[in-house]
């Protein structure tokens, strides 16, 4: 069993009946997504929120009940994956395109927890690339923006056409500075024009589940 399948095949051990339960998008989500198909197949009774169209269609196919976010009060749990995350459980989101979405869900839930293999658990956010998702309109302005800070952007591609998300953006992936505060570098992000989202999670995950080698490792917020 790989590092990916442990840690979402464990987190899916969290979710209780009766719950709304946030479902996250990408290749380690994918396990916990299936793991708790199987139980709901042998009866586990909740509502998921999905996060990606292409979590949508892996739980229609697999069985998963889904309900829209605004017909919900709230959300009891989100278990997602991570790009990067640190020892604060500050993180990098995005890889798979679904930070938006991924971030509404995260902030509308009680808990959220985190599911990654032990190359994602680092000491210092950056080395991977940080997804910014921006207004396709005005997107090269935003993009010279980040030339001229340095931060060595590129505007994110799929099979050689400008990858859009599911809410119709662009992203455009640039390079985290590393004599940043990241919290200062997240908050001058949040002002800048034509920017929807960002891919910096910091101080949402409560819980991190790690698959290291043959075991799991829980960190706690």
């Amino acid at each position: 069993m790989n590092e990916k399948q442990l840690a979402g095949e464990r987190a899916s051990d969290y979710i209780k009946d009766g719950m709304v339960v946030g479902l996250g998008t990408g290749s380690t989500a994918y396990y916990m997504l299936k793991a708790l198909a199987q139980r709901v197949q042998e009866g586990l009774s909740i509502k998921g929120v999905a996060t990606s169209q292409a979590t949508t269609d892996l739980a229609n196919k697999w069985g998963i009940p889904l309900v829209s976010i605004d017909d919900v009060s709230h959300i009891d749990v989100t278990i997602d994956g991570a790009d990067e995350v640190d020892d604060h459980l500050n993180g990098i989101k995005g890889g798979g395109g679904a930070l938006l979405y991924e971030k509404v869900v995260a902030k509308a839930s009680k808990e959220v927890i985190w599911i990654v293999d032990a190359k994602k658990k680092v000491k210092t956010l950056g080395a991977f690339p940080l997804p910014i998702e921006v207004l396709p309109f005005g997107a090269s302005h935003s993009i010279a923006l980040f030339e001229q800070k340095g931060l060595q952007p590129q505007l994110r591609r799929s099979d050689e056409e400008i990858f859009i998300t599911d809410s119709g953006h662009y992203i455009v992936d640039i390079q985290l500075p590393q004599d940043e505060n990241v919290e200062a570098f997240a908050a001058w992000l949040d002002t800048l024009t034509g920017v929807i989202e960002h891919g910096l999670f910091l101080n949402m995950a409560h819980t991190l589940i790690v698959g290291e080698g043959d075991q799991v490792r829980i960190y706690k917020k």
